[in-house]
């Protein structure tokens, strides 16, 4: 196989046509691989079928089809014709191996014969809403999709029309140039046939055709003849006749791609007047992000892939009245507003480039070369078969030696705790840290990371009342309100030792403050041990500073999470920390939450230190739990990725199973290969696991998987080019932040950050009864706002990055159902030799640590299976276990 194979492409736009999507794309691609850009075919003058060929710019060559057929465009009649020059070509180019790129569903017939490594579909427009669109092309894209093996769309909107039509649907929405439309922001002269057309300037470039709501511009041009309205383009498929001619409606004609910021430098307003028909329905314009770059204002109809991602930063109006309202809001606004249009504009430039697209674009590439490959080797054979390299799947791996495999659905292992890069920002996908009880973890970290781990004290903060307290949070009160530290030992007490409150008319007290705690009953204490009130698997932090609290056992256990919360803790706590904050993160009930998943025995809160801490700011934590390792370089991803050398058995990348047949011990990946075996680790999530063996699970064991309920997170991450925000880790918000805890990465390793900047995650969960408030941009814009509103930030704090990484199994709810459901899940897998591992797998509460002894767990599980001895450990992990640890 060649490294970089050839790109050939087949495309309906001519390169020379207006420069857009194809053209930005191909130019990125032919930096690493070779491009043949074939456009629609053309009457030759010789007769015969010929190639003719230019060279635009460095490794992109044009390639012109001219044949004796007049048709137009890749019509039937052509085929005959395209094939036999297709073939020449493949032949004269030596394309032994090379990927196939098509814009167009009508090229698919001239393509039949080709054999490419890999067939892509990008499909960057609903051609069939085309003006003119032959019935045939929505025969040929079904007919394309069929044989594509990757299909890339060119906006949200088709990606939603095509993701379930295709197995291997990617969104890779239109970039920008932005240095070369940021020009037009400047001091660029403008061009000479506009300079003398008088100001205020309104303006559109792009194709004319029939996406163009022309009634809506004669209505513009109308209402306000002073406005002068330019418009740059190239007049397609509709008669120019049929356009609305007014003194103040200038048509300049096509223009190059280099010429268009000197238009674009002298409007006042930028517009986008499309109609609302069927042809716009997907469209997703490529000048939204380029009129942005030049920091322009914009006003455009509602098109959905304009004003869902960028409602806060364009003007819309519908009807003409409102379009031309929000062109006088757009040309009358004031400066500060205008900057702050301009600051939000920056910010979604910076979110995206062309540069990131294609190479996004060549990943899913590769790895769809991988799955070809994969798929045309026959049925495979692997004695132990382990389902996910995140750290329980990777540790099971390496427990079990040389005769496993792993499979991973990611290009990279890790799991949930993988890192991006953003911007010089590395970021986690979630919060995680290194801490464990148990030395033979230690001694794996020390495999792993070696001298690559940084040690310090933890800054574990809760923000409520508008103050910082330290957590926990019932042994740091100090500086919360009076009242609010009043009912929180007042609570606490009346928690251990019944209502302070005299019983009335002589009778007895029950052992609750008033009966109920806010309507919930109190005055027990329970044996059981969570450390705090809250439990969110960041940290097992400890519950008091000597951590030497007394433990009380009662006659009559809670029987749910939130009264468990009142009897142990109190009615103070609960009230303003344990119950408003559980409700943020664990997006569920309270009460239909059981106990188990907190442990063994929680200490009752110290009654002495909980006064101390609210006279005194509270101390640092001492003590073991008190302090964590981070990688020092490389962001959590690192520690995932030192696994991977010393993993004996086989590791496969991109493999993402499809089906499972317990009845054959066999698995069937999504690029069709298959692969039996005698034991398989499952660490996916058990509902998902179950769902992949259809009917061949049970109708109870599929009915017990649909009992397990999780929460899902989603993370934002934000890059702010500000240094030391904060000392503090991670910070709770039991309050009305959007998120429960922000993770301060930036304090996590100090190579997280670029210099100069700082990086913060914001946890938000979310379920089917607790929604995402919004999406996308939206998210990002709360999350900023409330990192402002609580004094994380400030408005002055430029944004320099930002991501969202999406969790959809991050916690497992401990239901009443969960334990007999897992219960009998895993006593059916076990005897089809599927072993559970992990904390999704299992439906355990588990922290990264336990995943590590997870994953020992389960490969020990299969050696007794086996009847073989557990291996002798590897030389680097002896020479580990015999150094001296000192975090």
């Amino acid at each position: 196989m060649h490294e970089n194979p050839t790109i050939l492409v087949l495309s309906h736009l001519r390169w020379d046509f207006v420069y857009q999507r194809p053209q930005h794309l191909m130019a990125g691609l032919a930096a690493t691989h070779r491009i043949l850009y074939v456009e629609e075919p053309i009457r030759g003058e010789s007769g015969t079928p010929e190639w003719k060929f230019q060279e635009p710019v460095d490794n992109v060559t044009v390639c012109r089809p001219c044949t004796p057929c007049d048709r137009d465009g890749f019509h039937p009649d052509q085929t005959m014709w395209l094939r036999e020059l297709l073939r020449a070509l493949v032949q004269e180019q030596a394309l032994d191996e090379y990927v196939l790129w098509l814009y167009t569903p009508l090229a698919v017939p001239a393509v039949a014969e080709l054999r490419p490594a890999l067939t892509i579909y990008d499909c960057m427009d609903e051609l069939s809403a085309f003006l003119g669109a032959p019935p045939e092309i929505i025969e040929r894209e079904e007919e394309l999709l069929s044989r594509a093996d990757l299909v890339f769309t060119g906006g949200p909107s088709l990606y939603r029309s095509k993701r379930n039509r295709h197995p291997q649907v990617r969104c890779f929405p239109s970039s920008v140039d932005a240095k070369h439309f940021a020009s037009a922001g400047g001091n660029l002269p403008e061009a000479p046939d506009q300079a003398p057309v008088s100001h205020p300037r309104l303006g559109y470039y792009g194709v004319i055709d029939e996406r163009m709501d022309v009634a809506l511009l004669g209505a513009v041009a109308d209402a306000h003849p002073e406005w002068q309205i330019a418009m740059v383009g190239p007049i397609v498929k509709i008669d120019s006749a049929s356009l609305p001619q007014r003194p103040n409606l200038h048509y300049f004609g096509m223009k190059k791609y280099e010429e268009l910021p000197s238009y674009l430098a002298g409007w006042d307003v930028c517009l986008m007047p499309f109609a609302r028909n069927r042809s716009t329905e997907f469209i997703s314009p490529t000048k939204t992000l380029e009129y942005m770059a030049a920091g322009k204002m914009i006003v455009s109809t509602p098109i959905r892939d304009v004003v869902e991602p960028y409602g806060d930063l364009v003007f819309a109006g519908e009807t003409p009245a409102e379009f031309i309202a929000a062109c006088e809001r757009a040309l009358s606004m004031d400066a500060a507003e205008r900057e702050r249009l301009q600051e939000g504009m920056r910010q979604a430039l910076g979110r995206t480039s062309w540069n990131a697209t294609v190479a996004a674009m060549l990943e899913e590439i590769e790895r769809g070369m991988e799955r070809k490959r994969r798929s045309a080797g026959p049925t495979k054979q692997s004695s132990n078969v382990v389902i996910g390299a995140g750290p329980t799947g990777l540790s099971a791996a390496w427990h079990l030696g040389p005769d496993s495999l792993l499979l991973e659905q990611n290009s990279r292992v890790g799991g949930w705790c993988r890192s991006i890069e953003v911007n010089g920002f590395t970021f986690d996908y979630a919060g995680h840290i290194m801490f464990s009880g148990d030395p033979y973890v230690h001694q794996l970290y020390r495999m792993l990371l070696k001298d690559n781990i940084h040690w310090q004290d933890r800054e574990a903060w809760i923000y409520s009342k508008k103050v910082y307290t330290r957590y926990p949070f019932q042994a740091s009160l100090y500086g919360l309100p009076a009242n609010v530290i009043a009912e929180c030992i007042v609570g606490a007490v009346e928690a251990r030792y019944g209502s302070l409150k005299p019983a009335k008319d002589g009778a007895k007290s029950n052992g609750t403050a008033n009966g109920h705690a806010n309507g919930k009953p109190n005055g027990h204490t329970v044996a059981c041990t969570v450390k705090d009130c809250c439990a969110d698997g960041i940290l097992e932090a400890s519950t008091s500073l000597s951590g030497k609290s007394p433990t009380r056992h009662i006659s009559a256990e809670p029987r749910n999470f939130e009264e468990f919360i009142y009897k142990v803790w109190g009615a103070g706590i609960a009230k303003h920390f344990a119950i408003p904050y559980n409700r943020k993160l664990w997006a569920v009930p309270l009460d239909e939450m059981e106990t188990s998943w907190l442990g063994g025995r929680v200490p009752l809160p110290d009654l002495k230190e909980m006064i101390e801490g609210a006279l005194s700011p509270a101390p640092k934590p001492m003590g073991p739990n008190a302090r964590f390792g981070y990688p020092l370089r490389g962001g959590f991803q690192s520690l995932m990725d030192a696994w991977v050398p010393h993993l004996r058995g086989q590791l496969r990348t991109n493999a993402r199973v499809a089906e499972i047949s317990p009845e054959r011990h066999s698995l069937t990946l999504e690029d069709g290969s298959r692969i039996r075996y005698e034991h398989l680790i499952s660490t996916m999530p058990l509902p998902v696991l179950i769902g992949q063996m259809g009917r061949e699970a049970p109708v109870n064991i599929q009915a017990a998987a649909e009992r397990l309920r999780h929460v899902s997170v989603r993370c934002v991450h934000l890059g702010l080019g500000r240094e030391s925000l904060t000392e503090k880790h991670w910070i709770y918000y039991p309050e009305d932040t959007v998120f429960h805890r922000i993770f301060v990465q930036g304090n996590a390793s100090p190579f997280c950050n670029p210099p100069g900047g700082f990086g913060l995650t914001c946890e938000i969960t979310y379920s089917p009864g607790k929604p995402l408030p919004c999406e996308g941009d939206e998210l990002v814009k709360l999350c900023i706002e409330d990192c402002q509103r609580v004094g994380m930030i400030t408005r002055d704090d430029p944004i320099l990055a930002t991501a969202q990484c999406d969790l959809p199994y991050a916690y497992v709810v401990y239901d009443h159902h969960r334990a007999a459901a897992v219960q009998e899940a895993r006593a059916w897998l076990e005897r089809h030799d599927i072993i559970l591992a992990g904390r999704y797998s299992e439906w355990e509460y588990y922290n990264s640590d336990h995943a590590f002894l997870a994953g020992k767990k389960a490969a020990d599980q299969v050696k007794r299976l086996r009847e073989e001895p557990f291996p002798a450990q590897t030389p680097e992990f002896t020479a580990a276990a015999n150094l001296e640890f000192r975090p």
